[in-house]
């Protein structure tokens, strides 16, 4: 699908699954709507069916099929999705400049992730949870309802968080800080820290994060140009059935390399980690098992493909990649297909 706004720009477009609705936002040198405000787009109809505005700039959109929610610099809003939008819940989050959200998918789930009040924490909401409760008002004797939900907190991080993301049935959530070296997965439930991954060893922009449709790895890019694959489980067995026999140092490096041992997962641990209580949190990290560089300036997202074992690269420069990664040996990622999607425009 392709649609054309030649009146103005857009800085925000968030599709609900494939289907007609769009929620725009406008943005650009001559946005097409005021960056206060959030259009809900028909395109059967080819016209806007919803308008919500605000009194600062909105940063993020998130659709369900029930619910739209709407990201601001501080504060969180969450409406229904229908013909008139009811106001559902305001959330207060820390300063929120990426309008980071994260909102599960999944029909029988609605988990919804955001940052808290603190810089680095987490706060993880159950829509489905929203509880009413009526209270009288004793002067005039009526009777109002207001819903409530229950809020869960995590201590992700201890500086400011840089990216966020959910799994498909919002039982896992993934998270990153301005530092860039480590993404920390939780459980959404509990808060539990599941894996702890060591991207690199220097500061980088996390510009993604992806879980996979079972939700047992996990891609990441930044500002470095390269992708990196994680398994958050790994079933040697079930890879056995399937692939023949593995090696059980699955995805070793040479002997010289200090990241050369495996964890239970199939990631990379450093040939000292036998030694993690003597030495260094570092050397205790889990590394990525396989990885892929991509040769572009600029902002770069990636996700699993639709056929097995691929991750698609998407960049600003209108590149598009599909990488097919090894699930026994790891390592560098096969490039298997590449297309230019964007035409450069010189400006004057």
């Amino acid at each position: 699908m392709r649609k054309e706004f030649d009146d103005g720009g857009l800085g925000i477009v968030e599709m609900l699954f494939r289907c007609n609705y769009l929620a725009l936002v406008g943005g650009g040198k001559n946005p097409k709507y005021s960056p206060n405000k959030v259009i809900i787009w028909d395109d059967l109809k080819g016209k806007g069916i919803i308008e919500l505005e605000f009194r600062s700039e909105v940063k993020n959109v998130k659709l369900r099929r029930d619910r739209i929610v709407i990201v601001l610099g501080n504060k969180v809003f969450v409406y229904t999705f229908s013909a008139s939008p009811q106001k559902l819940q305001v959330y207060e989050t820390t300063d929120n400049e990426k309008g980071l959200a994260a909102l599960s998918p999944n029909p029988n789930s609605s988990i919804l992730a955001f940052p808290g009040r603190q810089p680095g924490y987490v706060q993880i909401v159950d829509l489905n949870t929203l509880i009413s409760r009526s209270s009288t008002a004793t002067s005039h004797n009526t009777t109002t309802s207001t819903l409530t939900s229950n809020v869960s907190i995590i201590a992700a991080h201890t500086t400011t968080l840089s990216c966020l993301a959910i799994s498909m049935d919002g039982t896992k959530v993934a998270t990153a800080s301005v530092k860039g070296t480590l993404i920390r997965v939780f459980d959404s439930s509990s808060g539990k820290l599941l894996n702890e991954l060591r991207r690199g060893f220097d500061r980088a922009e996390i510009y993604s994060i992806a879980f996979s449709h079972d939700g047992t790895r996990l891609c990441v890019s930044s500002d470095k140009g390269t992708v990196h694959i994680f398994n958050l489980e790994f079933d040697f067995d079930s890879i056995e059935k399937a692939e023949g026999n593995i090696s059980p140092y699955y995805g070793m490096l040479s002997i010289r390399d200090p990241i050369s041992h495996t964890s239970s997962t199939g990631n990379r641990l450093s040939s000292l980690s036998f030694m993690k209580d003597l030495l260094p949190k570092y050397f205790s990290s889990e590394w990525s098992f396989a990885h892929f560089h991509v040769a572009t300036e600029g902002r770069c997202i990636c996700g699993f493909g639709s056929e097995k074992n691929t991750i698609i690269a998407i960049c600003a420069d209108g590149s598009c990649y599909k990488f097919s990664f090894d699930l026994r040996k790891g390592g560098e990622c096969v490039r298997e297909s590449y297309i230019k999607f964007l035409k450069r425009i010189e400006e004057d």
